[in-house]
């Protein structure tokens, strides 16, 4: 018997298949990154944005999720939308040489007092602070980003240095505790071209802290960024 004949003949999966495949906690976070951006954006409602949500939390395959985001942008321009299992390479761990200058655009410091650096404004590449029996607070989820690498520089001798991101940003840090706690989340931007904030330093009987600002988004960042590097 030829052997061609003796092996089953598979067929490739329909579209309606590949709607029916269970969806992972992956795709259901990618869906919800879309409804969080389109909110932002003004083209969902807070109460659409809910009723949707609850709708990828309850979602057990990829074709529940897929009309959900139907009638966004987002869910076209991204590549292989919410089931294509990809995503955009990791943000890099260090900056790249040459990119972010050993000298500070700003200095935060705190001694026995506390220095609080949020709102609107711009970012440097590179910003220190230090906090000595004092407290620092750097917020970012309303900055404006004019470079795709940012460094802070954070150093608590009894004191604290806390940092808070926008979600579409990715967050890379090192650093050391010496009787004290530095701790970074990292986070990865669902954005290919998002600016990294690296956090660097050291706790000494002190706390540093960086974490993403959950629900805050840096809206327009592509448009934003390439009006500020001339592209």
């Amino acid at each position: 018997m030829d052997l061609e004949k003796r092996l089953p003949q598979t067929a490739p999966a329909t579209t309606e298949e590949s709607g029916s495949l269970r969806a992972s906690d992956a795709d259901r976070d990618r869906t919800a990154d879309i409804l969080r951006e389109a909110m932002a954006e003004g083209r969902l409602t807070a109460e659409e944005h809910a009723d949707r949500i609850e709708g990828v939390y309850r979602a057990k395959t990829l074709g529940e999720l897929e009309p959900l985001i139907a009638d966004l942008p987002a869910a076209h321009s991204r590549t292989g939308g919410p089931s294509s299992g990809s995503a955009p390479a990791p943000a890099p761990g260090r900056p790249s040489p040459g990119a972010v200058p050993p000298v500070a655009d700003e200095n935060l410091v705190a001694v026995l007092s506390g220095s609080v650096r949020k709102g609107r404004w711009r970012v440097g590449r590179r910003t220190h602070a230090y906090a000595i029996f004092g407290s620092v607070e750097i917020d970012l989820s309303e900055a404006i980003f004019e470079q795709r690498q940012v460094v802070i520089k954070a150093v608590a001798v009894f004191g604290s240095v806390e940092i808070r991101v926008p979600e579409n940003v990715s967050l890379r840090g090192s650093g050391a505790g010496v009787l004290g706690s530095f701790e970074v989340d990292t986070l990865d931007s669902a954005e290919q071209d998002a600016p990294v904030v690296f956090v660097d330093g050291a706790a000494i009987f002190g706390t540093v802290e960086a974490r993403p600002k959950r629900g805050k988004l840096v809206r327009d960042l592509h448009r934003r960024l390439r009006g500020h590097l001339g592209r």
